[in-house]
């Protein structure tokens, strides 16, 4: 299934974002998509009929001041948003993803999971858990993993459930789109690194997670976490110039129709900066790579309600747009 998204008078913050689209009878092309919901096809616009989006990343520091120049040159043709397929906004090289990076979160999973015998009072486990989240924001390090380009999808798109994920679970998530080469930069630089952001649900099958047959040995993300479609992505990347505050915007996700997450990532234990900094110590993050920063209390564990076929999440974050996926059970014979 492909949603078409309706017209709307602000899409997304800002003059412009860079999507990924296709007409039935093309291949998907890099696009300019203005808040009021036209497309400005950037093959022609730029003169390149094998330019991609991520293409265009690789060269973020001059890219971006061209495309604020098209988005306000009204002379080019542009067409209705509604007559396009909305692909995921890049093909990443990398995924980084992370986990236990919000707050209240994290100490609800700490009060539920109480020791045997711990019999003292909720509060007073909450009070503790809180402390412990403190005291990680000043002195500890981002939990961060690897997941597969290969399990990122479109905004739109149906995911399929696989028959042997038996607790499939959503995690809504902000995604920081890198626009510079980032190794070893430091929390102060890490921002300048960053082409934009977009909404990435990570979705993951909570019965994988953990190897039963080599507990020693922890989780597993490979299994848990990328089957193909796991990752929804878009519908497109809004440039960081475009977002004033990465720190403070709401993350909603809908389960039909009703609310499970709604927080801020002010909420969050590390922030954007501190997330892509930590990462790129090891890993040298390239243009068009991603990392996600975690995901806010509300999920299916939380609630006792996983994915089952048929159902529709419906994500947004303040200033980037919001997606609908559809969940279909696999066909098994």
């Amino acid at each position: 299934m492909s949603v078409k998204p309706e017209a709307a008078s602000a899409l997304f913050a800002g003059p412009f974002a860079l999507a990924t689209l296709s007409t039935p009878e093309g291949p998907a092309f890099p696009a300019l998509v203005t808040p009021d919901a036209q497309v400005l096809d950037l093959r022609p616009a730029l003169g390149d009929t094998a330019l991609t989006t991520r293409g265009l990343l690789d060269d973020w520091d001059s890219t971006a001041p061209r495309l604020a120049a098209l988005a306000e040159d009204g002379s080019l043709p542009r067409r209705p948003l509604t007559e396009f397929r909305v692909h995921a906004p890049v093909e990443p090289r990398q995924v980084l993803q992370s986990g236990a990076n919000y707050r209240q979160h994290v100490i609800d999973l700490h009060v539920a999971h109480k020791a045997p015998g711990d019999d003292r009072p909720e509060e007073e486990r909450r009070a503790e858990a809180a402390e412990i989240m403190d005291r990680r924001a000043a002195e500890d390090l981002p939990y961060v993993f690897i997941g597969l380009p290969s399990a990122v999808t479109g905004p739109y798109d149906d995911v399929v459930l696989p028959a042997w994920a038996k607790k499939p679970d959503w995690e809504l998530e902000l995604a920081a789109v890198i626009g510079r080469p980032a190794h070893q930069v430091s929390v102060e630089e890490a921002l300048d690194h960053v082409a934009g952001y977009t909404i990435a649900n990570d979705l993951t099958d909570r019965a994988t997670v953990f190897r039963r047959d080599m507990p020693q040995i922890g989780t597993d993300w490979l299994r848990s976490k990328n089957a193909p479609g796991f990752t929804p992505l878009g519908p497109w990347i809004v440039p960081a110039t475009s977002v004033a505050e990465p720190d403070d915007l709401r993350l909603t996700l809908k389960l039909n129709g009703e609310t499970m997450q709604d927080e801020s990532t002010k909420d969050m234990i590390f922030n954007v900066a501190r997330m892509v900094a930590y990462a790129s110590q090891t890993a040298r993050l390239l243009p068009g790579d991603l990392v996600l920063t975690g995901s806010p209390a509300g999920n299916g564990m939380h609630w006792g309600r996983l994915l089952r076929d048929g159902d529709v999440m419906d994500a947004s974050i303040t200033g980037l747009g919001a997606q609908r996926t559809r969940c279909l059970a696999e066909a098994t014979t």
